[in-house]
């Protein structure tokens, strides 16, 4: 007990606490140095030496791209879910968002563990060390301590979705012109696939996510792959419902024999319409967004120039008034 006196004396409430966790960080560090340095398995090591794309490539390069690829892959275990649908689910929000990268989901983990740890030291520093903590209840030491580590902790998930609805937009806003453009090139009698990479370059310039979509379509198809399949993937990573029901009618068109060109002319008219409505929408929100800056900024300047003037003549009235009473 007079040990905890002195401890509680010397750092205060909650230096038990304290010293529980720089013991934990000690204990996290020395392990992620073990993990660091543990030498890497000899088997996998020859199935990445034997394997076709290691023999065709180029060594420096290849070995540039095991490096990056090494330092995480010894966290594998710490950084990925074991839930395979889980796992699908992360990767599939990580394309939306962008990031198209192997290693998406692990550097998403590792955003996650860093800023959360970050955090919590930032926060113990400044209650403990900086002063910030003088006068505070325990509890509240407790919330300015653990509460920058849970900020640290969510800030790379709201970093994503973010991502995701903004790519969205995106999306969204240039896939009208993306289909007119797609219906030029048909009906000059270029093919699905030449349309595509023609789209994806003149669309670089003003909607960078929907041509980055469209070239992952136009490698996946020279790549061998089924047209349908790439087709399907391409709705799913972009997660827009316009974007899935064109996916839809070039499915169908291509079952059914019809003409792509008749499909996406009808297509392309809906999308053009629905564009137009979603203006007008915006539009007719507008009124009622501007309501409560209207009234603010309005009503008080127009309420100090009607009525300021009538205070001002009834308090200088009183003042001359005061003295004959």
């Amino acid at each position: 007990m007079e040990f905890l006196n002195q401890i509680e004396a010397v750092l205060g409430p909650i230096g038990l606490i304290i010293i529980v966790g720089v013991l934990g960080l000690v204990l996290v560090a020395i392990t992620v140095v073990l993990i660091v340095k543990q030498p890497e398995d000899p088997l996998n090591k020859l199935k990445r030496a034997s394997s076709p794309a290691a023999k065709s490539a180029d060594p420096t390069k290849k070995l540039r791209q095991a490096d990056g690829n090494q330092q995480l892959q010894k966290f594998a275990k710490f950084l990925e879910p074991e839930d395979v649908a889980e796992l699908s689910a992360k990767q599939l929000m990580l394309r939306q968002a962008g990031y198209q990268s192997r290693d998406a989901v692990r550097m998403f983990y590792f955003a996650q563990m860093a800023l959360g740890l970050f955090g919590m030291f930032a926060g113990i520093v400044y209650v403990n060390f900086l002063g910030g903590g003088e006068g505070m209840s325990t509890q509240k030491m407790m919330m300015y301590t653990v509460g920058p580590g849970g900020i640290g902790y969510y800030l790379p998930k709201y970093w994503v979705t973010r991502r995701v609805g903004m790519r969205k937009q995106e999306i969204e806003r240039g896939f009208p012109d993306a289909l007119d453009m797609m219906l030029v090139c048909v009906e000059a009698g270029q093919s699905l696939d030449q349309c595509i990479v023609r789209v994806a370059r003149e669309l670089r310039a003003s909607y960078k996510a929907l041509a980055d979509e469209f070239e992952v379509v136009a490698y996946e198809m020279k790549a061998g792959k089924d047209k349908v399949t790439v087709l399907n993937d391409m709705g799913e990573r972009c997660g827009v419902q316009d974007v899935s029901s064109f996916v839809t009618v070039l499915v169908q068109s291509a079952a059914f024999g019809t003409s792509i060109s008749d499909a996406l002319r009808v297509y392309a008219a809906e999308m053009r319409d629905k564009r137009v409505m979603r203006a007008e929408e915006a539009a007719n929100k507008l009124p009622t967004k501007m309501t409560l800056a209207t009234m603010m900024l309005t009503v008080p300047p127009l309420l100090i120039i009607l009525v300021g003037p009538s205070v001002h003549g009834i308090t200088q009235l009183g003042k001359i008034s005061g003295p004959g009473q």
